[in-house]
């Protein structure tokens, strides 16, 4: 995929993660789903992380919170797929190579640009923050600054998204991704009825 088919993509994962933060709460409220219920919900199916914020702390401080944990603990899978994935395309270009002792340098996986660093500064603060070590001001502050954040990063998004360029790729790609995120919020739903969490 080249640079356009990329840029095409996030957007239209931006935008309807943005519809999303508009009808989760709706819809949450609609349910007469429970902090918890709603904060896994928006958690499991929501794309994006600041998306997912938002869709949360829309609802209540408390689904906000429990939203956050869940993405954020959906995002530490992430690291054990990307490393299984990586070793499997290093072993498919070993073979095209002839073998291991042909791997070129381009082949070798760097761990380190895989590993979504930032979760551990997270798991950091939370151990610091239940320990009592932050002053509740602190903390405060320092959450109502994460929420302006979170919204200056979506608008930061929103300036970078361009409808005109995204219309020449035409309807398709845009119906394909309104049916997958479609099916992702009914199925992450529809567990939670099935787990009577809702």
């Amino acid at each position: 995929a080249d640079d356009k088919d990329i840029a095409f993509a996030m957007s239209s994962t931006f935008l309807f993660d943005m519809v999303m933060i508009a009808l989760y709460p709706l819809m949450g409220k609609a349910l007469g789903m429970s902090d918890i219920a709603y904060g896994i919900w928006a958690g499991t199916s929501v794309n994006d992380t600041a998306s997912v914020v938002a869709s949360g702390y829309a609802f209540s401080e408390a689904a906000g919170d429990f939203a956050t944990m869940v993405k954020l603990t959906r995002t530490l899978s992430i690291i054990p797929v990307v490393l299984i994935f990586a070793i499997i395309n290093t072993r498919l270009k070993q073979k095209e190579l002839g073998g291991a002792d042909k791997l070129s340098s381009k082949s070798k996986i760097n761990f380190t640009s895989l590993f979504p660093w930032f979760i551990l500064g997270f798991l950091a603060l939370a151990v610091i923050n239940s320990f009592g070590i932050i002053p509740t001001a602190v903390s405060a502050g320092a959450k109502n600054l994460s929420k302006f954040l979170m919204v200056s990063a979506l608008a930061a998004i929103g300036l970078n998204t361009s409808f005109k360029e995204m219309s020449k790729s035409g309807p398709m790609p845009m119906l394909h991704g309104f049916i997958i995120s479609a099916l992702v919020v009914i199925v992450a739903i529809a567990v939670e009825f099935c787990m009577g969490i809702v």
